[in-house]
């Protein structure tokens, strides 16, 4: 036996502790740490049935296996592709990048702020529908993004707090607009307010992004494609946006940028 190969189970040992450390550490405080609590008793109970000698039970769990691990990829898509994207090292040299999470990272800090402080938010984030008709009837800002910015639109001193922000690239369009309400009444729960009526409303007939912020929870809620998500945690907020967004693309001598919704399928 070689020396190194003496030394090749604490390599092992290493690297796979490494690799846990950093899934853990990720996921941590998120909805996907849950699935890992939950991986954990599945071990658990696989190995006392194969301990104890339960066939039919060791039989039924491989099973599921099999078909949860398609679900957990679909599911937790967001979290699992920014987990991965933080293993490349690929766009790190582009200073248009740090720019791009500048601007996301503003947005989650903004939102959790006001979720936080309990303050009633809608945020729409325009794709490739034009909104310009939304815009057009509501409080016109026309406003480079900031923090500060969208904080003090939604402040319930000022008269544009009722509404909603729709928000093109990093630029704040409009502030107290007016959208339609949602009528498919499989989404519509007696729990909901007007924010997420009309944040659901919006989705369903455009392919706009929305955001909504409980006033009464301080829960903070997506809408997309006519589906809301509700009680969204930071961490999967941000998994979110970074599967959602590309990241800017930059022209000649001026930047521009650009934001692209990737379509599931």
């Amino acid at each position: 036996m070689s020396f190194f190969q003496v030394f090749i189970p604490t390599i092992e040992i290493a690297i796979i502790a490494v690799m846990i450390y950093y899934l853990l550490s990720f996921f941590w405080n998120t909805r996907a740490m849950d699935l890992a609590f939950g991986f954990l008793a599945f071990l658990l109970i696989f190995g006392i049935a194969n301990i104890v000698g339960l066939p039919v039970l060791e039989n039924l769990m491989l099973q599921v296996v099999n078909v949860a691990v398609f679900a957990v990829l679909i599911i937790f898509q967001p979290e699992l592709r920014i987990a991965l994207s933080k293993l490349s090292v690929k766009g790190k040299k582009y200073p248009e990048i740090s720019e791009f999470d500048h601007f996301l990272e503003s947005l989650t800090s903004s939102v959790y702020r006001l979720a936080e402080k309990k303050i009633g938010a809608l945020i729409v984030l325009e794709n490739q529908d034009s909104l310009i008709e939304y815009v057009n009837k509501a409080v016109v800002l026309n406003a480079d993004f900031s923090s500060e910015t969208l904080e003090s639109i939604f402040a319930t001193t000022t008269p544009i707090h009722d509404g909603a922000a729709i928000i093109r690239g990093t630029t704040i369009l409009s502030a107290a607009t007016i959208l339609p309400l949602a009528d498919d009444s499989s989404q519509v729960t007696k729990s909901m307010g007007t924010r997420h009526r009309a944040g659901l409303g919006m989705s369903q007939i455009f392919d706009a992004l929305v955001i909504v912020v409980s006033e009464e929870t301080g829960k903070v809620s997506i809408a997309r494609e006519g589906i809301m998500t509700r009680g969204v945690k930071i961490d999967r907020f941000r998994g979110i946006l970074r599967s959602i967004f590309t990241a800017p693309v930059i022209k000649t001598k001026q930047r521009f940028i650009h934001f692209k919704w990737f379509k599931d399928k």
